[in-house]
């Protein structure tokens, strides 16, 4: 059975490294995976802060590039959903817009080289199923990492 990592279990997991193999979320929103999982992975809430994901979504008529906007009903939802699900945020953190830039992405990756972010089965480092095979029903763990060669 698949354990199912809470919010707060998610902090003790961010803040020990080696436990780092048992990172599985539960199931995102359902209208959160339906609309923004129409363009890239519905990343877990877990993974930023209520104050950066406020701050994404206040942004998302300019979204990296792209007018991802959604109605004010739509937007009430998976606002709610983020924030409830968010992790707490560190000390003296401020809003952080990318995951991949986040303190617990990059003590977690540091040791992939620069080249494998590069290749074209990967293309970027928020590509998570690139190389984490089961990153689409929330399961991050090292069981399930395969890197691109």
């Amino acid at each position: 059975m698949k354990a199912v990592v809470t919010s707060l279990a998610w902090i003790a997991l961010a803040a020990t490294p080696a436990l780092a193999d048992e990172a599985k979320f539960g199931p995102p929103n359902a209208t959160y995976q339906d609309e923004c999982a129409s363009c890239h992975l519905a990343y877990p809430a877990q993974l930023l802060s209520a104050p950066s994901w406020r701050a994404l979504l206040a942004g998302l008529d300019r979204h990296f590039g792209t007018d991802a906007t959604v109605d004010a009903k739509v937007m009430r939802e998976i606002e709610a959903y983020l924030v409830r699900n968010a992790r707490t945020p560190r000390r003296g953190e401020g809003a952080v817009l990318r995951i991949t830039e986040t303190r617990w992405f990059v003590r977690e990756h540091d040791e992939v080289p620069a080249a494998t972010w590069k290749l074209p089965a990967v293309r970027s480092k928020a590509n998570c199923a690139a190389c984490h095979t089961q990153a689409e029903q929330g399961d991050f763990g090292e069981r399930s990492l395969r890197v691109p060669r």
